[in-house]
């Protein structure tokens, strides 16, 4: 048997004046007869030299060394129960939906600025509609004539620009009218008792009744939108989500916060414990919902103790503990040159110094869910019994303490203990997203000393995504084309050689956000939202608002309210945001859809131009 160390040195006249050394670094077996047979035994002469050595090298005297043949686990696990979006009323948590749908949500436009909008989803409601009574043509046409698209009289209606402005828009509308029916005022009709636009109601009552339930499951399950208007999660003065949501957990509730979620992942490290809230209230009743009361049944939550047979971890490329068994050659660990920085080091060291020291013991969790291990105890060969505790147990701002799959706390002064569950939220791990609907730049302009928010994509009321900018100049030339010829007279001014301007103008969709001062402080400031002047037939000015419901926050509703945004939220280098469909598959395989926003970084400043006080050059 040899040792796997052999050097061989080589005269100088055979390889030059440099000598030479040979080295190899394998224990193998070194056969001198044809037959193998014992070379392959790899017998040992002296045993007990070997037993000697271990005991002078202090071998014997390791602590914990017998392999684990048992292990006891007590363990505590609840649910989720509460739920809270962005500073909104608390709700119980709807465990039916992934937290994504839940959170992102957001209202699906019907109605903007006091006018039809969504044009092909109101179409595609009315659609499954008659799809769902088996409607024929007949039926149908009674059905459009009760509930028709509406569309404006005048191709020159000041009132309905928005439409008429955009060719491809004013012809869906024009071809939708008294062919197509409005499903939305229908759904009114069904939800709150609103008739037609006739005030004409359907004489066959009984298909209505029939299928009235069904129709509105479907409409309300096509879409994910929040339960009470306004009540999402969307913290428009962010331009993100916010939310909270807690377990019962022992004496309190676990509170845990989300601040800043825009990345499109919603996982464990977006949340954090929050002790300074014990409790979010619910009003009304709070007790489990059946989709809660059917996933206990499937995987049980509270107090529970299970005993398991512990089995080593095993993966790729790891080193196989028998002797003389060769590994599999699929993964080479000697190409492997890590340096005193490279994490892989950390991976290689595991692989071949600890492969066979790292033990599994599987526990089932629940989703929607927080897992705390009370008591881990594991009794090896030797009988003896050792109870485990966590790895990162002291204090949560100790720095060297180290962890994984740990939230941080806040919300307390005095030093708090790390908090060691572990939270399995129910996210997915694939999200479908659809191009943007809307999207909008922020971006900083210091020449003008402001924020603009430019309109990039638009969603046009027929349901079209248009370029903000071609939009911007179709809406324009539509106010050209209408208001020519009213001015009246001629323009005696417009003879000058010099003329004096007070301000320029900029593409309407540019929407100025304006710093103000935050109230009862004299130094932080806000971004308020603003408008650009717009002239009028009667050569008065009005305002341009923007046309996107990123934008709109609180111009339609029923008393109109300034929409702020915070300025840190808007960087040097810009921010964009993104308004999208999403689309995902949760158990059982079915489909939500709900409408999302996302938030990016920009691409830098921007110039719009705006100018004041400026003498237009001399006439030529």
């Amino acid at each position: 048997m040899s040792n796997g160390k052999h050097f061989q040195v080589l005269p100088d006249f055979q390889v030059g004046i440099n000598p030479t050394i040979t080295m190899w670094n394998r224990v193998e077996g070194r056969p001198r007869r044809e037959d193998f047979s014992r070379a392959l035994r790899a017998e040992i002469r002296d045993p007990l030299w070997m037993l000697t050595r271990q005991w002078q090298m202090g071998e014997f005297l390791g602590d914990d060394a017998g392999s684990p043949i048992l292990a006891k686990i007590y363990c505590n696990k609840k649910r989720l129960r509460k739920f809270q979006p962005a500073g909104n009323a608390s709700q119980m948590y709807r465990n039916n939906i992934p937290l994504e749908g839940l959170v992102e949500q957001m209202p699906v436009p019907f109605v903007m600025n006091e006018k039809v909008f969504s044009l092909d989803i109101r179409i595609m409601m009315g659609r499954y509609w008659l799809k769902l009574i088996g409607a024929n043509r007949e039926l149908a046409g009674l059905y459009a004539g009760k509930y028709p698209v509406r569309v404006p009289e005048s191709p020159v209606d000041e009132q309905h620009a928005d439409i008429l402005a955009h060719p491809e828009s004013w012809q869906k509308f024009a071809a939708a009218a008294s062919r197509k029916m409005d499903g939305y005022e229908f759904y009114l009709y069904l939800t709150t008792g609103k008739p037609g636009v006739d005030e004409v109601e359907i004489d066959d009552e009984t298909i209505i009744e029939e299928y009235r339930e069904a129709f509105i499951q479907w409409v309300n399950n096509f879409f994910l939108q929040p339960m009470n208007e306004g009540q999402n999660a969307y913290l428009p003065s962010r331009l993100e989500y916010q939310f909270r949501c807690s377990v019962p957990f022992e004496a309190r509730e676990k509170v845990y916060k989300a601040d800043g979620y825009h990345s499109g992942h919603l996982d464990w490290f977006n949340l954090t414990l929050d002790d300074s809230v014990s409790e979010l209230h619910v009003e009304g009743d709070t007790s489990p919902n059946a989709e809660d009361e059917k996933a206990e049944k499937t995987i049980p939550v509270g107090e529970s103790k299970f005993t398991f047979i512990p089995v080593n971890i095993d993966y790729e490329g790891m080193p196989d503990t028998r002797w003389w068994k060769f590994e599999d050659r699929k993964t080479f660990l000697g190409d492997i040159k890590p340096d005193t920085t490279d994490i892989s080091k950390l991976f290689l060291e595991f692989t071949l110094f600890y492969a066979n020291d790292w033990f599994m013991i599987p526990q089932p969790l629940p989703a929607a869910s927080i897992s705390e291990i009370k008591g881990l105890v594991v009794t090896n060969c030797f009988g003896e019994r050792t109870l485990i505790e966590p790895a990162g147990r002291g204090a949560d701002n100790d720095w060297q303490r180290w962890t994984m799959f740990a939230v941080n706390r806040e919300g307390t002064e005095a030093v708090a203990q790390a908090d060691h569950s572990l939270l399995m939220l129910p996210t997915v791990l694939k999200i479908q997203e659809g191009p943007p609907i809307e999207s909008v730049v922020f971006v900083r302009d210091e020449i003008a000393n402001m924020v603009w928010a430019i309109e990039t994509d638009i969603t046009l009321p027929s349901g079209d995504t248009k370029k903000g900018i071609e939009a911007a100049r179709e809406l324009s030339s539509f106010y050209d084309r209408l208001f020519q010829g009213n001015n009246g007279g001629d323009d005696q001014e417009s003879m000058a050689d010099i003329r004096y301007q007070l301000m320029n103008t900029v593409p309407e969709n540019w929407i100025p956000f304006i710093p103000v001062h935050v109230d009862h402080s004299q130094r932080e400031i806000q971004l308020q939202r603003a408008s650009m002047p717009r002239m009028n037939a009667d050569n008065t000015f009005n305002s341009v608002k923007p046309r996107t419901t990123i934008l709109r926050i609180g111009l339609d509703e029923n008393e109109r309210v300034p929409y702020f945004v915070f300025e840190e939220e808007v960087p040097r280098a810009g921010i964009q945001v993104k308004k999208s469909f999403q689309r995902t598959r949760w158990h059982g395989g079915k489909v939500f859809n709900w409408i999302g926003i996302h938030k990016e970084t920009g691409r830098g400043e921007g110039l719009s131009g705006l100018r004041f006080d400026q003498i237009i050059g001399e006439k030529r």
